[in-house]
């Protein structure tokens, strides 16, 4: 059935391609019933359709009564001008799909068609490699059908999560951003071990390996973190010297300070627009 489907990417940015690039890797939609638009950017659609073999269309130029899934990938501010410039297009089977940050269902429904079908995605930018964790809301109106659908649409880039939309902006600050925070962290220790000699290139592969492994370890032993740093934490070794340090200098709040300060973005972003959009209803 997703293999019969047209899906079109409103937006070309990074993470519009992220999910491209794993939907196509998949093969379960086919790259030519592909679509990515942007206003103007003719040069980024033509190194789009370039790299994924997809189509790349100005805005206008994209029949949408032909897609059956939109997906919204431009920025947040420019969510209403977007859903706006829709409405008049879509019909009552057509699936709305936001990877927009804060950008709540309620709010999508308020600018499209009474019954649009919207469900409130979050990716983040390992979909490229379909190693995503992705979270999934449901709109008022999306049927089970539609959910299933983009269930499968989305494990083209990686693990799927259901969770209740109150709980978006929670996996926001851990999921959605949380690559970053681990990019950062290897930043620094790249920085440390060259500094102490080791080569760029070998370094990065070790650190890189190390992460891969310690996830790993949390996928398939069934323990708890703790449990296993607990294991490898021999007393006054050098492992417990480490965490010692890490305590000492924060390390522990600063990484629930970066979860919690991105999760209170995402809700700000929602409070601001939903804000908006209550005056414009009380001005008319």
């Amino acid at each position: 059935m997703l293999h019969e489907k047209t899906i079109a990417f409103i937006g070309a940015g990074s993470m519009a391609e992220a999910m491209i690039s794993g939907i196509v890797a998949a093969g379960k939609v086919p790259s030519k019933q592909i679509f990515v638009t942007n206003r103007t950017n003719t040069e980024r659609l033509q190194q789009l359709e370039a790299a994924y073999n997809i189509n790349g269309l100005v805005s206008q130029d994209l029949a949408l009564k032909n897609i059956d899934i939109i997906v919204l990938a431009m920025k947040p501010k420019d969510a209403e001008t977007a859903l706006q410039s829709i409405n008049d297009s879509l019909q009552p089977n057509q699936l709305v799909l936001s990877v927009l940050a804060g950008i709540t269902t309620t709010y999508m429904e308020q600018y499209l068609p009474v019954g649009q079908q919207v469900i409130r995605v979050m990716p983040n930018t390992s979909s490229m490699i379909r190693e995503s964790a992705t979270a999934i809301s449901a709109g008022s109106y999306t049927t089970n059908e539609n959910m299933f659908l983009a269930k499968e649409l989305l494990k083209s880039i990686g693990e799927v999560y259901e969770i209740p939309e109150d709980q978006m902006d929670i996996f926001t600050g851990v999921a959605g951003s949380g690559p970053a925070y681990i990019y950062y962290l290897m930043e620094h220790m790249e920085a440390t071990v060259q500094k102490a000699g080791l080569q760029e290139n070998l370094s990065r592969d070790i650190i890189a390996q190390m992460i891969i492994g310690a996830a790993k370890m949390i996928q398939q032993q069934g323990e708890t973190p703790s449990t296993l740093r607990e294991n490898v934490t021999s007393p006054n070794g050098t492992t417990a010297a480490g965490l010692a340090a890490l305590e000492k200098n924060g390390g522990g709040k600063a990484i629930s300070q970066a979860i919690k300060h991105a999760a209170k973005r995402s809700h700000e972003i929602s409070s601001q627009l939903e804000g908006k959009t209550a005056k414009k209803v009380q001005a008319v």
